[in-house]
């Protein structure tokens, strides 16, 4: 049985305005709130959810919804436009700068890059550590977005065996991502 995510995503694939706007309607509001967590900004929110919903219209037709929701696609899109925004936000303030300061290299960009891979190596490495089962779950439900119940039927497990690992998985990488920035 098909959930309205995933009838509404196909309808609007086909160009069915209506059916976008049924998707707009269920996911505006996280998909703001998701940019201003990012932006801290109202207005810059905004406008970052209206791109969110134009990309997500111009690439419709080549989704392949795996999970019940299309929210996880959403919010990727949210992100990536979110980053964006702060780049150019960089940029102009950057060329707003006074000339003197024009001439300070970046090292805090710099830092924040080598930290961010540090972050990211650490990361990958404590997946590394997982059962096959356990990367799995995270994989489907983190990395893809598959709802728990889905993920445990691509598996072969019930509900709550994700549910539980998941929880679990998490808690592992928070502790991972706490002793990286406290190294």
């Amino acid at each position: 049985m098909q959930t309205s995510d995933q009838r509404w995503a196909a309808q609007a694939a086909d160009g069915d305005e209506s059916a976008f706007r049924e998707l707009y309607r269920a996911h505006v509001r996280p998909v703001y709130w998701i940019a201003h967590g990012i932006l801290g900004s109202s207005a810059d929110a905004e406008d970052v959810t209206q791109e969110t919903f134009v990309v997500a219209w111009r690439k419709l037709p080549a989704l392949q919804l795996h999970g019940e929701s299309i929210l996880p696609w959403l919010a990727t899109i949210c992100r990536f436009q979110a980053a964006n925004r702060l780049r150019r936000r960089r940029k102009d303030q950057a060329h707003t700068a006074d000339a003197a300061d024009e001439t300070v290299p970046g090292t805090v960009n710099v830092e924040e890059q080598v930290i961010t891979a540090d972050l990211a190596a650490r990361i990958t490495a404590e997946i590394g550590t997982l059962s096959t089962l356990d990367r799995e779950i995270f994989r489907l439900c983190a990395a893809e977005g598959y709802a728990y119940q889905a993920a445990a039927e691509e598996l072969g497990v019930s509900h709550a065996v994700v549910r539980n690992r998941l929880s679990r998985v998490r808690t592992q990488l928070r502790g991972a991502v706490k002793e990286a920035r406290d190294a």
